[in-house]
């Protein structure tokens, strides 16, 4: 699946907030750059590792941002209306992200539910073939998880800015609201990024049809040197699910911590905009 447009080298700069920033925007700037040095090793080929780090890391961003957002200066700066623009922007990719990083839950959890559905008919061995039916209706779900992943990538894509903050915004704003407006920013771009890159993961097939193994699942009841490798394969497959849903269960508190940061900072972006 192809990276978004310009997402492969924005979140990859490191930022450099204004001087006098508070300490709260300074510390948003620090997470966001070490969030950026552990993705730009691993956006064209992300591993499992890496996300459940970024998953990590954006938890800790969000906090952060949920710091800063509950800060009398923000109050005051959003409260001033004079880029209201601005903050509805960041108010309404706020749910939009919200509303993904939901979607991208539930994937994981179907995910889940049929990588277990998969492991029970593996484990069944029997000449029945329902170690096959099992891996065909796997099969399947992967095929329209890939769609689903597909469609959602579309969703992150309308989110993606490839602009930098125009000139207007240094020419009439402050520093200190322009430090928070481009946290706010930097911190939706990294939280795009990383949605993305698990959706990649997503999509790749754990099953590929053409192996070999597959068809030896179904020998196991031959006799001779193929059911010894037809056993030996299914070890194989069967290790290789197994540690996928370890993989899931990681993903799985990764975005449930992110998914509740996100619900914090999104309540007081909100909190702050009605103010």
């Amino acid at each position: 699946m192809a990276a978004l447009a310009c997402s492969k080298t924005k979140p990859f700069r490191s930022i450099s907030l204004p001087n006098r920033s508070h300490p709260t925007t300074q510390r948003v700037e620090e997470v966001l750059n070490k969030l950026n040095n552990g993705l730009e090793t691993s956006v064209v080929a992300p591993t499992w590792e890496t996300i459940c780090n970024s998953l990590l890391g954006l938890e800790e961003l969000q906090k952060c941002t949920d710091d800063l957002l509950k800060l009398p200066q923000t109050f005051r700066i959003i409260s001033q209306r004079q880029h209201v623009k601005w903050f509805e922007e960041l108010l309404g990719n706020s749910v939009r992200i919200l509303d993904i990083c939901g979607t991208i839950k539930e994937f994981v959890s179907q995910y889940k539910e049929n990588v277990r559905a998969l492991q029970s008919s593996l484990r069944r061995r029997k000449g029945d073939s329902s170690a096959e039916a099992g891996i065909a209706r796997f099969t399947s779900f992967s095929k329209k998880m890939k769609k689903d992943a597909k469609r959602l990538v579309l969703s992150l894509k309308q989110l993606v800015d490839c602009e930098t903050l125009t000139a207007t915004i240094f020419l009439e704003a402050d520093q200190e609201t322009i430090a928070v407006i481009r946290a706010l920013r930097e911190a939706n771009a990294v939280c795009i990024l990383i949605f993305h890159m698990l959706l990649s993961l997503l999509s790749v097939p754990l099953l590929k049809p053409k192996q070999p193994k597959w068809s030896l699942v179904s020998k196991l009841i031959h006799n001779g040197r193929t059911e010894h490798e037809g056993l030996e394969n299914s070890t194989i497959l069967e290790t290789k699910v197994e540690t996928f849903e370890a993989q899931l269960d990681d993903i799985e508190k990764g975005l449930e911590g992110a998914f509740r940061s996100l619900i914090r900072s999104r309540s007081s972006l909100l909190n702050a905009f009605s103010s």
